[in-house]
């Protein structure tokens, strides 16, 4: 599948959940990559100057960039686990021997496609993917009504290991938001896989000849 018959995609991490319907990002004008802003206030950052310095583009008028010392303000920095971008062969091809004189860095696939995306990024609101960091980081900036996409990225709260036991998690806005998750996966109506195995032709077919039919999913082939 080469998608190249969709003007626009939108890239989730699988440690994204949406809460509220997000098509009009689709409408937004060609020619640039749309993706969130991330946040340096975080550990996983302590290796980077932004966060040596305790800066960020969250709050760019709290600590100034001293171009004095390290240089030319970087550019922009996106989260990776959501964008919204253009399918193209030709970018495919540019990224791919981009990758290979590249040398890794600490945030490996998200520093490539920051430094590959910088002259047509875009920042979009957070509510688009609520870093959950944030929360805590810059509740200022964050309008929690609002919020239509969550990134599970702060460490322990990924619903499936979560014990309130890592920082930050015993919050109750992070116990809601677990608990809205889990609610989505418990919920069989939202079951695509089981839901167009039953509702397909042949399926019902069999359930009118048979009076039930009992089956179980095979493992997946990729």
């Amino acid at each position: 599948m080469q998608f190249m018959e969709y003007s626009k995609m939108i890239y989730l991490d699988g440690d994204i959940q949406v809460f509220e319907n997000i098509d009009h990002l689709f409408d937004m004008p060609d020619g640039y990559f749309y993706a969130v802003m991330d946040c340096f206030c975080e550990k996983t950052w302590s290796h980077s100057p932004q966060h040596n310095i305790r800066y960020c583009q969250q709050c760019p008028d709290k600590v100034q960039w001293p171009e004095e010392k390290l240089g030319t303000k970087p550019s922009l920095y996106f989260n990776s686990g959501m964008f919204v971008f253009k399918p193209s062969f030709s970018t495919y091809n540019d990224l791919l021997r981009t990758l290979r004189v590249t040398p890794s860095t600490s945030f490996a696939e998200q520093d490539l496609l920051n430094m590959f995306f910088k002259d047509i990024y875009k920042p979009i609101p957070n509510k688009y993917n609520l870093v959950l960091a944030m929360l805590w980081r810059h509740p200022e900036n964050v309008q929690a009504d609002k919020v239509k996409v969550v990134h599970y990225y702060a460490a322990g709260s990924k619903s499936w290991r979560y014990t309130e036991e890592e920082a930050n998690m015993d919050r109750e806005d992070i116990k809601m938001l677990v608990k809205n998750w889990t609610d989505i996966y418990n919920d069989d109506s939202l079951d695509y896989i089981s839901n167009a195995i039953t509702n397909s032709k042949f399926m019902k077919a069999l359930i009118k000849a048979y009076r039930g039919v009992c089956y179980m999913l095979g493992p997946s082939a990729t």
